[in-house]
């Protein structure tokens, strides 16, 4: 393995410190990380020499994040493609649970699907990439109406009824935001017959380098293979496969 030089990882460990911080003192950083003073006012000065660091006057000496920081992230984001990262998230996702994975974005009051890998049963799901249904009647819908605040929530959400696809659909907004409640609680949300009888879904929230959630992803099966055990594992995958994506994404979950 080539040797890793450590300079470089302790000046990128200053650097990281700043995901939770916006400011930070030089003793506050070798306190962090353990380092001794001399060594983290070499790093620093080397730092804000390349301006990746900004001193801030004042007793103590403050630093923060400088411009190149923001280049590198913006470079990086820009080299994002939503569709590319779930395709190969979702085939992984569906290897593992052999059932439909699907993902898709929220678009108003519905979720258009973006991206569907199939199972190998012969039985499945009938669905299509660029198809759109009411994000209620959905698990990935739910998990990103549970996302939004509570006044963009209010300015998307229709006066009176809301569209029902089957007998089990939701079709009150007393109903959703009780639903919604629940799913914010679980972090995940399910599909139980909701927009096809016949199927079942849950699904999870992707994340990407600001926190928005920006996609959802789900596991869908028919209600013939919906066992609770299934289903209890079904959801640890696609908590994952979510997570996944959203690494893929640039999120960077908050202790």
């Amino acid at each position: 393995m080539p040797r890793v030089v450590p300079a470089v990882i302790r000046a990128l460990d200053i650097l990281e410190l700043f995901l939770d911080r916006p400011k930070l003192s030089a003793g506050e950083i070798a306190e962090r990380l353990g380092l001794p003073r001399t060594t983290v006012h070499e790093l620093l000065v080397t730092l804000v020499a390349r301006s990746y660091l900004i001193s801030l006057p004042g007793k103590p000496v403050q630093f923060r994040l400088g411009m190149p920081v923001f280049q590198l992230g913006a470079a990086f984001a820009g080299q994002l493609d939503l569709v590319r990262e779930a395709q190969e998230v979702a085939q992984d996702l569906a290897a593992a649970c052999d059932e439909a994975v699907h993902a898709a974005v929220l678009d108003g009051t519905d979720v258009i699907y973006l991206v569907k890998v199939d199972s190998t049963h012969p039985v499945r799901m009938v669905s299509a990439v660029g198809r759109r249904l009411p994000a209620h009647c959905t698990a990935v819908g739910k998990v990103l109406l549970a996302c939004l605040d509570p006044a963009e929530l209010d300015a998307r959400l229709p006066d009176g009824e809301l569209f029902g696809m089957t007998p089990d659909s939701i079709t009150t907004l007393d109903q959703l935001r009780t639903e919604l409640n629940r799913v914010r609680a679980a972090g995940v949300a399910v599909d139980d017959g909701e927009s096809d009888s016949s199927v079942r879904c849950v699904g999870a929230p992707v994340r990407d380098h600001t926190g928005a959630a920006v996609a959802g992803m789900s596991i869908s099966a028919p209600i013939i293979r919906w066992t609770p055990t299934a289903q209890a594992e079904w959801t640890r995958l696609v908590r994952e496969g979510a997570a996944a994506l959203s690494e893929r994404l640039g999120y960077r979950p908050r202790n």
